[in-house]
């Protein structure tokens, strides 16, 4: 079954708007509003991963998607639900897609990307130490850690950038084998974000760069899958990009 890469305005006005009426706003989560405005607008992980892209100071945003289904079915059925709210948010007449099938890939391609993550790992083992700052730190097994964090703690850090891109070049294994002369580590901040009534702080990474497929089935399975955790959330969603031939960053 062939992927589809969907593309979708979204207002952010009204989609905040939206949010402050379903009590999704307090304090203001954008993906999980938009965890839920898709799961409500066309059905639990229809499309997905997915990413918010937004200009400076633009008034709208344009939502980035797989699916399974194309535009014409997605937008049937989104119209046999949708409430007024939902389409004032939501732009069916606009939302278009374009099929990535599963023969477009093929071992040795080499291929861009423009990718943001949650770089955690869970802890297997309780882990103590110090922070990147001095300050004492202890960890309980199964803890969701900053892959940096876990390896300061462990003391085996290096650098950000490389534990990350260690970090991601184990996630497209065996789908594809990063390039590491033409990856980088475009932007960093810690975030908080709202999962099942709690807070959690963490990473928020975009990586943009390079990778080489090596297994055409598996690379297929990893754009519908997406890469790491919270990629029901805005997170892991691989946007295809020609291949770079210098460090991006």
């Amino acid at each position: 079954m062939s992927l589809h890469l969907v593309d979708l305005p979204i207002a952010l006005r009204d989609l905040h708007l939206w949010a402050g009426q379903r009590g999704l706003s307090a304090p203001f989560d954008e993906g999980l509003a938009l965890h839920h405005l898709l799961g409500e607008s066309f059905g639990p992980r229809v499309l997905q991963p997915f990413r918010l892209m937004v200009a400076p100071r633009a008034r709208k945003g344009t939502l980035y998607g797989y699916s399974r289904q194309p535009a014409d079915e997605l937008r049937q059925m989104a119209c046999a639900s949708m409430t007024p709210g939902l389409a004032d948010v939501v732009r069916l007449d606009r939302l278009r897609s374009l099929p990535r099938p599963p023969d477009a890939w093929h071992p040795g391609q080499r291929l861009g990307f423009d990718l943001r993550v949650r770089p955690v790992v869970r802890l297997a083992s309780a882990l103590e130490g110090r922070t990147e700052t001095g300050a004492p730190l202890s960890l309980r097994k199964g803890a969701e850690t900053d892959a940096f964090l876990a390896a300061v703690l462990r003391g085996n850090a290096t650098e950000r950038e490389t534990v990350y891109l260690d970090w991601l070049g184990e996630r497209l294994a065996p789908a594809a084998r990063l390039d590491p002369d033409t990856t980088c580590l475009a932007s960093f901040r810690r975030s908080v974000v709202q999962r099942n009534g709690r807070r959690i702080e963490g990473p928020d990474a975009t990586v943009h760069g390079t990778l080489t497929v090596t297994d055409a089935a598996a690379f297929a399975d990893l754009l519908a899958g997406g890469i790491g955790r919270h990629r029901a959330y805005g997170y892991g969603m691989l946007l295809l990009r020609p291949p770079q031939r210098t460090r991006p960053c």
